[in-house]
């Protein structure tokens, strides 16, 4: 009996070594992945994920569809980019962590949208994200400001969503609220980049339009040769540009040097076109 035990113990050891190395191997593998946690520390911010719910209702505010190409600033798990490329958007995530970026591209293979989902490392201030139709955005007042001269140089039309932040003077065109009383970030805003219309604009004949803007809010006046008008209620939406002069209503379209639409007064609609 004393010498079974002696002749089986090495044996028992080996197989006991042998069962144990995957085991530990394993073990080491997920200790190596890495698992973004709330609040860790990025280059201008803090990590905390957007709920999904709010997502959802990001996109759908931007009316971010396929033809799209979204660009997420500080995407961080890649789940903005994910949903996007889920519906059928071509979707680019920018992230300064190269883990985060690693992890995202991971969990887009996993969710089988990497042809449409794509991610790269770089520093928000330093790349070049103005080809995007719909930008999207976590990330505080004073980075949102940081980047509002880049936006609003953006083309005309593009639809800028945020979570919770805004702006500031910058108004946005709308929001949007979620059911989820459970977090703070329940709120959406979409800003609409307008068209660059201040300045002086030459109308049929002699008269003229002078806009002031500020963002997508116009003031000004129309010069004509019975003297100067008022103008009142202005607003850019992109290219589309709607304004007031008395009891003339104008609606029309920007493009590049010429503006043109109709207008309405006294319940008769005519053409109009203003050359800058």
């Amino acid at each position: 009996m004393k010498t079974l035990k002696k002749s089986l113990s090495p044996l028992f050891f080996l197989i006991l070594l042998f069962y144990s190395i995957p085991v530990i191997s394993q073990e080491n593998v997920k200790q190596s992945e890495f698992q973004p946690e709330v609040g860790q520390e990025g280059k201008d911010v803090v990590w905390v994920p957007t709920p999904q719910i709010l997502v959802d209702k990001m996109l759908d505010l931007a009316g971010a569809k396929p033809g799209d190409f979204l660009i997420d600033l500080g995407s961080g798990d890649g789940r903005t980019v994910i949903t996007a490329a889920k519906r059928g958007i071509n979707a680019l995530g920018i992230e300064y962590n190269p883990e985060m970026v690693a992890l995202s591209k991971k969990n887009a293979a996993r969710e089988g949208v990497e042809k449409l989902a794509d991610f790269m490392q770089g520093d928000l201030f330093e790349s070049d994200f103005s080809k995007a139709t719909v930008i999207t955005m976590f990330l505080l007042p004073d980075i949102n400001l940081r980047l509002r001269p880049i936006l609003l140089d953006m083309k005309p039309g593009t639809r800028i969503v945020t979570n919770t932040f805004t702006m500031q003077e910058w108004q946005h065109d709308e929001m949007a609220r979620t059911d989820d009383e459970n977090t703070s970030w329940n709120t959406a805003y979409l800003w609409i980049v307008p068209a660059k219309v201040e300045g002086r604009w030459r109308l049929q004949g002699e008269n003229q339009l002078v806009f002031l803007q500020e963002f997508q809010m116009l003031t000004g006046e129309m010069a004509t040769k019975s003297g100067k008008e008022q103008i009142t209620g202005g607003k850019l939406r992109g290219n589309e540009i709607t304004f007031t002069v008395g009891d003339a209503v104008y609606t029309g379209v920007v493009k590049d040097n010429t503006m043109e639409g109709t207008f309405t007064k006294g319940g008769k609609t005519s053409e109009w076109k203003a050359l800058r």
